[in-house]
């Protein structure tokens, strides 16, 4: 993955390009936008994007998370939506899939709602219609979901992860590590606002204008997010199709080999 930097307004933003196969210089297929989860960096999504084969994959870390700065005030997810296409203006994308990843996965629907033109495909992974209308968590799973410190100690993320991602990371070292050798702590400001961009937002009332062919993805063992959040939402969807995974919440990145072709024969 190239990453650099690109700055839209006031912004800074840090960004992470996987070239994918080419022509002549030009793309032979539909490049791949990312949206990534709460407080996370781009980097965790490398074991993925790794799998994807010839998939040109496009991602950014949101302002306050990873390395990109926070932003100067808190928004709203249509804000940042804004944003991700001038993101795409910039870079010269014009038609993308997306694909979101828990509360990327708010950002990727609110994406599709907003520009719908702008969008082939839509992979939603291990995240929810938001709200109200989310089946939730246990709440002590989402209060230390709640605290930036999963990112910014390493200590800390060990002891919790088993309860919060669940699937591997109950019982395999390894998937833990795998996590913290890629997580880049970000802003604790920055990991607020992400908490209030999507506090009190939901798709339900929308779904019903996102006609694009759509796959949900769900881990069989997330206690952030339940399983039961995404066959609500494939049932209710126009044009989706359910795929679960053995695994938590961190499926993307823990089993990244199974799940990527999956996602690539969609996109085909």
């Amino acid at each position: 993955m190239h990453v650099g930097t690109l700055t839209i307004g006031d912004q800074l933003l840090r960004v992470g390009i996987r070239p994918g196969a080419r022509v002549a210089g030009a793309l032979t297929g539909t490049p791949l936008l990312l949206f990534n989860g709460i407080g996370a960096n781009l980097e965790l999504v490398s074991p993925f994007v790794a799998k994807l084969g010839d998939t040109e994959a496009v991602i950014f870390d949101v302002p306050g998370a990873g390395k990109s700065p926070a932003p100067k005030a808190p928004y709203r997810l249509f804000m940042m939506a804004r944003l991700a296409a001038k993101v795409l203006d910039e870079l010269g994308y014009d038609q993308v899939d997306v694909l979101g990843v828990s509360w990327g996965g708010g950002l990727a629907q609110q994406f599709t709602l907003q520009f719908p033109a702008r969008v082939r495909r839509l992979v939603l992974a291990a995240t929810s219609m938001g709200g109200a209308t989310m089946v939730p968590g246990k709440p002590s799973v989402l209060w230390k979901m709640a605290n930036p410190k999963r990112y910014l100690e390493k200590g800390y993320m060990k002891r919790i992860a088993p309860d919060i991602y669940g699937g591997l990371m109950r019982k395999d070292p390894d998937a833990i590590k795998l996590f913290t050798d890629h997580a880049r702590g970000g802003d604790r400001a920055g990991y607020r606002y992400q908490l209030l961009a999507i506090a009190g937002w939901s798709s339900l009332p929308f779904l019903w204008r996102i006609h694009h062919p759509t796959l949900v993805m769900a881990g069989s063992d997330d206690p952030l997010v339940p399983l039961v959040n995404a066959r609500l939402q494939a049932s209710l969807m126009r044009n989706a199709k359910l795929h679960i995974v053995d695994d938590g919440h961190l499926f993307l990145m823990n089993k990244a080999s199974e799940v990527a072709p999956v996602v690539r024969e969609f996109l085909r």
